[in-house]
């Protein structure tokens, strides 16, 4: 087949384009010089993605997995920071904001392992939006899988200082994303659909049994009622690594798009390995069926004031160094204060 030649930058805004929802199929890096490899498969695909699709589809928003460049492999923060954390922005994100400006195109990042000076021993599992002028958002989860994730979450730091919750308004709408477990949390995605996200990105690792095979299909369950009820549409992008590759789980790929209605616009078919699936995205509809709609509205019917569960914190925040022990503490204390 004749290779198509490359996709030239958009040159106007368009509030109907396609986004790709990408999943990867990377052995767990032991380093952070293993990283590479990785940036440049994905950034191969976000370019075969593109071009190929060209005479079809105007893939212009690339979504990738939580744990696409690096895994939180090692036991301790310590560990993940001496062997695979790293500040942001850096070389890897460089690279992906050449082809966003090569291609006119944004991509939700893999998620990194990332280190910050100014929350010295912390590692945070982060995401990023790039865009053709560079990095738009940085994304830090909120809610690690605990206890096995020894990252950092924005709620450790009472004077956290960024934004974390950012919603970015684009020339394809308001992006929000957040990473994996925090989907199971349905304030989360509240939070930036009531900011005003108009696409919800979920960058995620969802392994078996709660991956895309009933009985517990949580993946397509969680993905398409975040989308109904926030009246957004949702990219989500799972891990397809075999389970070789990230033991001891395996995980099952789906990686999918919904529409504003829960409606299935594509989905990769279930089982590791390389995926791209491609699906429209239409941010005029959504807005004027946001508008239009008095019925199933579930933000303007929102009776906040009656709610007082959030008012309180459940689990306490870190304090002092994260270890899987002192998260079976707080998670003990968590469960305590329901009660």
């Amino acid at each position: 087949m004749q290779r198509l030649s490359p996709a030239p930058a958009a040159q106007t805004p368009s509030l109907m384009y396609y986004a790709a929802a990408c999943q990867t199929d990377f052995p767990a890096p032991r380093h952070r010089s293993e990283i590479a490899q990785r940036t440049h498969r994905m950034i191969q695909i976000i370019e075969q993605t593109i071009v190929g699709y060209e005479p079809f589809f105007d893939v212009r928003l690339l979504v990738f997995p939580e744990f696409a460049h690096a895994v939180p492999i090692y036991e301790t923060p310590a560990q993940l920071l001496s062997e695979l954390a790293l500040p942001i922005p850096n070389e890897h994100t460089e690279r992906y904001v050449a082809v966003a400006r090569k291609y006119g195109c944004h991509i939700q990042t893999g998620s990194f392992l990332e280190r910050d000076d100014r929350f010295p021993g912390a590692v945070f599992n982060t995401t990023l939006l790039i865009g053709p002028g560079g990095i738009l958002s940085r994304y830090r989860k909120v809610n690690p899988w605990i206890p096995w994730e020894v990252h950092a979450s924005p709620h450790d730091y009472a004077d956290y200082p960024d934004d974390p919750f950012p919603v970015v308004d684009t020339e394809l709408g308001k992006l929000g994303v957040a990473i994996c477990y925090d989907w199971l949390f349905p304030e989360t995605l509240r939070e930036l659909a009531f900011r005003g996200a108009e696409v919800l990105i979920r960058v995620s690792a969802y392994m078996d049994p709660w991956g895309t095979a009933q009985p517990t299909d949580w993946w397509t369950l969680i993905n398409r009622t975040r989308a109904l009820e926030n009246s957004a549409f949702v990219v989500a992008a799972n891990q397809g690594a075999q389970m070789a590759h990230y033991p001891p789980f395996s995980w099952p790929g789906g990686s999918m798009v919904v529409d504003f209605d829960g409606r299935i616009l594509a989905q990769a078919d279930p089982g590791p390995g390389e995926k791209v699936v491609v699906a429209p995205i239409n941010i005029e509809a959504l807005r004027s069926e946001r508008a239009r709609r008095q019925g199933h509205d579930t933000r303007a019917h929102l009776r906040s004031s009656l709610h007082q569960y959030a008012r309180q914190d459940y689990l306490p925040p870190a304090d002092g160094a994260i270890t899987i022990e002192s998260l079976r503490q707080r998670i003990k204390t968590g469960k305590e204060r329901l009660r």
